[in-house]
């Protein structure tokens, strides 16, 4: 079945790993074997496993954040420096893109056209499409630049990651939007981008879907009513996306999957696939249908398969979702919405407002 992941790092995996992704997972791992460095010789994305697995469309990233204080991770000295970094992620995309391995997706039509190859024909010849998200928006150094980034091919726009961003309070802090973060977000629905509600501390997601008037989405988030913790949304968390007619892509990192897990300590044995589809489906209850899940994975997020569901040994592996749904009674319709047809929807509804 064709699927549509809204959350992998590819630029970030390319450029800042040095990971050849054209070359399948286990000749990378091969290569990395001997590197000490967390997820190394344990990767589980690249593109051979992404067209095994009919990975046909993904959410691709490019991601650069501004070390600041109240950031537990590292980061770029300027938001310059997080700009130019961002861009070197496009360039990597566009070669990529001009050698026939990918193809930038910016609308609706090429979208339509790309599934509907994927569907029709052999798909050996046929490139993997990417739509391109920023995860954290540190590169976008002013709203004033939203245009431009615009015509640089970026769709959708995370406000934040790990710590405080120059628009948002993010994952590990608390509190709201930025001075800048209102005015960013109107830049952004004027010229059609879509919110990206993934890694915002809880007052800055409320302050930003109420804000925002375009169309939103997580594209990697789970339950916390299942998992607790910030980086987890909340019932009513999800229940606003809901009402917003967004998605919410669940992702398979497995410290978002399992209670108390300790990166590093606990063993991936205690979650597999079918723990994923529990938050898959508490969202469907909250929801009454299941219009509003879809897959997120974040499967190259900087760690490997120690880190994943354990039935898990590359992306390729999301195809055993639909038994799993279907054993849990969802119907076919439901199954090919949960797998891309809910990611069309959003998209669709999002590009064909923007062209009309």
């Amino acid at each position: 079945m064709l699927i549509i992941d809204a959350h992998l790092d590819l630029a970030m995996n390319a450029l800042n790993w040095n990971r050849d992704l054209t070359l399948g997972v286990h000749e990378i791992r091969k290569r990395e074997e001997g590197m000490t460095q967390k997820g190394r010789a344990m990767g589980t994305v690249a593109f051979p496993e992404m067209r095994v697995g009919r990975v046909a469309v993904s959410i691709a990233t490019v991601i650069a954040r501004v070390a600041r204080q109240g950031n537990p991770l590292s980061g770029y000295s300027s938001a310059e420096i997080a700009y130019a970094q961002a861009q070197g992620q496009l360039a990597y995309y566009r070669i990529l893109e001009s050698q026939g391995k990918l193809r930038i997706i910016t609308d609706w039509k090429s979208l339509e056209s790309h599934v509907d190859a994927w569907e029709e024909n052999e798909t050996e010849s046929l490139p993997l499409a990417i739509i391109i998200s920023m995860e954290g928006a540190d590169p976008i150094i002013s709203p004033d630049q939203v245009p431009g980034w615009w015509n640089d091919g970026l769709r959708i726009v995370g406000l934040s990651h790990y710590g405080v961003s120059n628009y948002a309070h993010g994952t590990g802090t608390s509190g709201g939007l930025t001075p800048m973060g209102r005015p960013l977000l109107k830049a952004m629905s004027e010229v059609g981008m879509i919110l990206d509600l993934t890694h915002l501390a809880d007052e800055s997601f409320w302050e930003a879907i109420d804000y925002f008037d375009g169309p939103v989405l997580a594209s990697h988030n789970n339950c916390r009513a299942l998992v607790p913790g910030d980086r987890q949304f909340s019932d009513d968390q999800v229940k606003k996306i809901i009402e917003r007619d967004g998605v919410i892509g669940s992702a398979m990192d497995a410290w978002m999957l399992y209670p108390g897990w300790v990166k590093g300590e606990t063993s991936n044995t205690v979650v597999n696939l079918e723990t994923v589809v529990n938050h898959m489906d508490h969202i469907c209850q909250l929801a009454g249908n299941a219009r509003h899940v879809a897959i997120g994975t974040d499967l190259d997020g900087g760690y490997g398969y120690e880190q994943t569901p354990h039935d898990l040994e590359t992306i390729a592996d999301l195809q055993k979702i639909p038994n799993i749904l279907e054993k849990r009674g969802y119907n076919e319709g439901d199954i090919r919405g949960i797998m891309h047809g809910n990611w069309l929807r959003l998209l669709r509804d999002a590009w064909e407002t923007k062209s009309s």
